[in-house]
């Protein structure tokens, strides 16, 4: 009977981590998306913006970058030094619509990801 007393417990301490780490992980992404969207609001209005940006190493990145309204240059980053490569026109750069971007970066559906790794099972 001892036993099975014990064996109850551990399942219920089992199941209260579970929930208590899948509550923390809700938290999480709720807080993130929160931060998100505050650190938006704080960039509008602006006169500058990255357009866009690729990491070339670790510490070191090329960004595109939007000065007032029609003005783009492209800058390199590295760990301590900014240089200017170049300036665009707005007719030289292409900016891609909602849609693109959203086809190009699809959000990530773990939904389907499990479905793939079913199937493959």
């Amino acid at each position: 009977m001892l036993i099975l007393l014990s064996a109850a417990d551990s399942f219920f301490q089992l199941v209260f981590v579970l929930i208590v780490f899948v509550g923390i992980l809700a938290l999480t992404y709720y807080v993130t998306k929160w931060i998100a969207g505050y650190q938006k609001t704080q960039g509008l209005n602006k006169n500058l913006e990255i357009v866009e940006a690729i990491r070339i190493t670790n510490n070191k990145y090329v960004q595109i970058v939007r000065a007032g309204e029609d003005r783009f240059f492209v800058i390199a980053i590295g760990k301590e030094e900014v240089t200017l490569l170049g300036e665009l026109t707005a007719s030289e750069l292409r900016m891609l619509s909602e849609e693109e971007q959203a086809s190009a970066n699809p959000p990530v559906d773990f939904k389907s990801i499990l479905d793939k790794l079913k199937k493959k099972s």
